[in-house]
């Protein structure tokens, strides 16, 4: 029986082109940053590290961890006394990111109507990002923040997809089996990875992310549409 139905973020409820996002929204990183001395490059370089360890978290220590501590070993330890910065930049002008997205109406509605119907949702978002970046980006979305039991960031999760013990672990935190989950998501590897611990899956064909050139017939798939019915079918099953 489907008790929680998973939804990926990026591509999925908020359409975006995820390379042309993060060069983008990275402009404005460094426009906040770059009058308190920060190198445009080495920034940069160092947040793309900081991101990779997060990716090879072994359940360890927080993402938030992984990410400090391999930052500050490139830039500093200085850089601990400037997290306020990042802090203001990611509840602020953070927001200004939100042009380089598209919007989908009917992704709101479609959380919202699930949560109405008693359907347990998570967002279940790769946890590169600090919570008030994901609520920035879910309101971009037009999705209430609100409507989700529960919204992983890097602040609380230990893993990052496409390892599977990230979808483990929600399972388990939210007293489930993985075949009572379903997860939605555009990325072959990162979100089809929920299938690896027994999870049902759909991959959305909207902004498909397919890097290793997976056979994506192997999976339910379609359009963000065709994903809301595919709920509807397995919610009356």
């Amino acid at each position: 029986m489907l008790k929680i139905v998973m939804f990926d973020l990026d591509g999925t409820l908020l359409p975006m082109n995820n390379d042309d996002f993060t060069k983008g929204y990275f402009k404005f990183l460094v426009k906040k940053l770059t009058p308190h001395g920060y190198d445009p490059e080495e920034l940069i370089a160092a947040i793309w590290k900081g991101t990779a360890a997060m990716v090879r978290n072994d359940g360890s220590r927080t993402n938030y961890e992984a990410f400090w501590e391999t930052f500050a070993s490139i830039l500093g330890e200085r850089v601990y006394g400037d997290q306020v910065l990042f802090e203001e930049f990611y509840a602020n002008d953070f927001n200004l990111a939100k042009d380089l997205c598209g919007f989908r109406e009917a992704s709101g509605r479609a959380v919202k109507e699930l949560k109405q119907s008693g359907v347990r949702v998570v967002l279940a978002s790769n946890p590169l990002f600090p919570m008030p970046a994901q609520l920035n980006r879910i309101r971009w979305a037009g999705v209430d923040p609100e409507d989700f039991e529960l919204i992983t960031s890097y602040e609380d999760s230990v893993y990052c997809k496409p390892n599977p013990m990230y979808y483990k672990a929600l399972a388990e935190q939210l007293g489930v089996k993985p075949e009572e989950c379903l997860m939605i998501g555009n990325d072959a590897q990162e979100d089809m990875a929920a299938a690896d611990i027994g999870m049902q899956v759909f991959l959305m064909t909207d902004d498909l992310i397919n890097k290793e050139g997976r056979d994506i017939s192997l999976y339910p798939n379609g359009s963000f549409d065709e994903a809301v019915e595919f709920i509807k079918e397995r919610l009356k099953g």
